[in-house]
């Protein structure tokens, strides 16, 4: 299921609606649509959930290591992609409510990164992570490791994934990489966001999932990753 998580920004609230149910809303903002003004986009990406529910069960009580802010709460709206097109749906005080939202009026946090996450038994999706160190473990779910590139990409990895019993996700030329990894440009200097043509061809080339088994990577375990 391919979702966005939108929350409100205490900062544009003017009514004070953060946290209030959908009727209470409505009432206080005098209006029949919630506003998306006060919405900040912190979450994008590909969850492995076939309901609403699971997302709530996902974001509020598991938890997502992509997810930026509080836990999904009352408030929040959550949008699904389906075939191009979106729906929404408002998290009510029971359950979920569909509504109308303008997703171009919600915000952008600032110093975020656009991805590729990989990971393991699934097809890669777009994301975005904080371009900050914490950003990043968070991402890989701890320390990383840099595979550098020659067309200005880097795979950040979790230089532990192999010894730490992280399940194989992809071969590269040579070894095997292990555990969640995301694909990020490179400045040289910093990570930077992917351009269409790196998303499209990291895209592909990571579409079929592999099995790898842990004799292999062990095979592999303490050999230094090279870039392809």
């Amino acid at each position: 299921m391919k979702i966005k998580i939108y929350q409100i920004n205490c900062e544009r609230d003017e009514y004070r609606v953060k946290y209030r149910n959908l009727m209470d809303t409505k009432v206080c903002q005098q209006s029949s649509e919630i506003d998306s003004s006060i919405y900040d986009r912190v979450f994008i990406g590909d969850v492995d959930c076939e309901s609403m529910e699971d997302v709530y069960r996902l974001f509020n009580t598991e938890g997502h290591r992509l997810f930026r802010e509080h836990s999904l709460s009352v408030s929040d709206v959550v949008e699904v992609e389906k075939e191009g097109d979106s729906d929404f749906h408002f998290c009510d005080s029971i359950g979920f409510q569909g509504v109308h939202f303008k997703p171009e009026q919600a915000q952008e946090q600032e110093n975020l990164i656009r991805v590729l996450v990989v990971e393991p038994g699934r097809k890669p999706y777009e994301s975005e992570i904080p371009n900050t160190l914490d950003g990043s473990q968070r991402a890989v779910e701890g320390r990383i490791e840099y595979v550098y590139n020659e067309d200005n990409t880097i795979f950040v990895v979790n230089e532990e994934g192999k010894i730490n019993g992280s399940e194989g996700n992809r071969r590269i030329e040579g070894d095997v990489l292990c555990g969640c990894f995301f694909v990020a440009g490179d400045t040289g200097e910093d990570l930077c966001s992917l351009t269409e043509e790196q998303m499209q061809k990291y895209s592909e080339k990571f579409a079929q999932t592999e099995e790898i088994p842990r004799e292999e990577i062990e095979e592999h375990t303490g050999f230094t990753l090279f870039p392809w």
